[in-house]
């Protein structure tokens, strides 16, 4: 038997899930989360064999929690669904151990198997999410990635060089070349640029 958390933002899908995952496999869902603060509280608090968790959700996304929960339980399995897996996102997943990618449209009956592959040690990632990863025509390094993302959010560059725990002239020089490089006027437009070429 394998106990899950479940977490995604779309109550309708994830309580779809909840319900059918345990009659195509041996699964236990040991709670439900509606976006990623919920999955970090559910995921600390039940320790799951498998966490199966949305990459897209509102206050804190999929990566985030998975940032989180991993300061705390780094053994923790995790399987990813996402709609679109954009390369930058898949690399970032990756780096940070997720072991499995699977997309949000997989019948129930392969998230189960994806689910006992994982927990019995394998990774999994579906051939329609990596061969969407390969092709990455990103310009950008991940460090040049990481200040977009923050800016994105609306920080100061000072709220990014204390939040990714660089200097300030170093924020400056990441975004002076993010620009240069994706030929836009200012950090807003750059980072807006890289969100519209799906490298965020």
């Amino acid at each position: 038997m394998t106990t899950v958390v479940l977490a995604d933002d779309e109550a309708l899908l994830r309580k779809a899930m909840a319900a059918l995952l345990p009659m195509e496999g041996d699964v236990t869902v040991l709670a439900e989360a509606e976006d990623g603060q919920d999955a970090v509280r559910a995921t600390l608090q039940h320790r799951p064999d498998v966490l199966v968790i949305d990459l897209e959700m509102p206050n804190v996304d999929g990566l985030g929690a998975v940032t989180q929960i991993r300061q705390e339980l780094p053994g923790q399995v995790i399987l990813m669904l996402t709609r679109h897996a954009r390369p930058g996102v898949l690399r970032k997943a990756l780096k940070l151990g997720v072991q499995g990618f699977v997309s949000k449209s997989a019948e129930p009956a392969h998230i189960a198997q994806v689910i006992a592959a994982l927990h019995g040690g394998k990774r999994w990632i579906d051939p329609d999410v990596s061969a969407l990863a390969v092709i990455d025509d990103c310009p950008l390094t991940d460090r040049e990635l990481d200040v977009l993302r923050v800016t994105s959010e609306g920080y100061s560059v000072a709220d990014i060089a204390q939040q990714l725990h660089l200097a300030q002239g170093t924020v400056r020089n990441y975004l002076s070349s993010a620009m240069q490089k994706t030929q836009t006027q200012t950090r807003h437009d750059a980072a807006r640029y890289a969100r519209e070429h799906d490298w965020l």
